[in-house]
């Protein structure tokens, strides 16, 4: 493959790659290191990507992996896995505040789901990847992933449920 068809394929979703690398771990500095990790091996594998069907279902499987073992490698002690990418700049403070304070709710309740259903959340409703292509990425049954995602949607908006009705049923 050559440069120019290189950056044809790949960087249309490089941003994919990032928004999923800053929700494994969390600082943008790490997503960025990351990020250009996973491209530079994107790069040198350059001749073997045309034996990939979905170029861009390889990369963020490569992005997952790489986020897991540097979670759980010696160095990256500190770090934590959660999710921040919503801003709107079009809204009333009060608006503002409620929106901050039910995604960092979201993001907490976030950290405490599975690893697999944290994934399948992210990739799904944030990513908008269809259900053929997270099985891709993850390895895992299109019905797998319907389960896994019917029972996060159902957490998060339980606990979320619980906090706006301040535990009052």
């Amino acid at each position: 493959m050559k440069q120019v068809e290189f950056l044809n394929v790949v960087m249309p979703f490089k941003d994919k790659l990032y928004r999923l690398a800053k929700r494994l771990l969390v600082s943008s500095e790490e997503a960025e290191d990351a990020t250009q990790e996973i491209l530079l091996k994107l790069w040198t594998k350059n001749n073997a990507m045309s034996n990939y069907k979905n170029v861009e279902a390889f990369a963020m499987t490569m992005t997952k992996n790489f986020c897991l073992d540097r979670l759980k490698s010696k160095q990256a002690g500190n770090l934590k896995l959660v999710h921040s990418n919503y801003t709107d700049d079009n809204t009333s403070l009060q608006k503002q505040v409620e929106a901050n304070d039910s995604v960092s709710w979201v993001q907490k309740i976030m950290e405490e789901l599975p690893e697999q259903q944290k994934l399948v959340l992210q990739l799904r409703d944030v990513e908008e990847y269809d259900y053929d292509e997270i099985a891709d990425i993850l390895d895992m049954q299109p019905t797998a992933i319907r389960v896994a995602l019917s029972r996060a949607r159902k957490t998060v908006r339980e606990k979320l449920m619980q906090k706006h009705n301040y535990g009052i049923k």
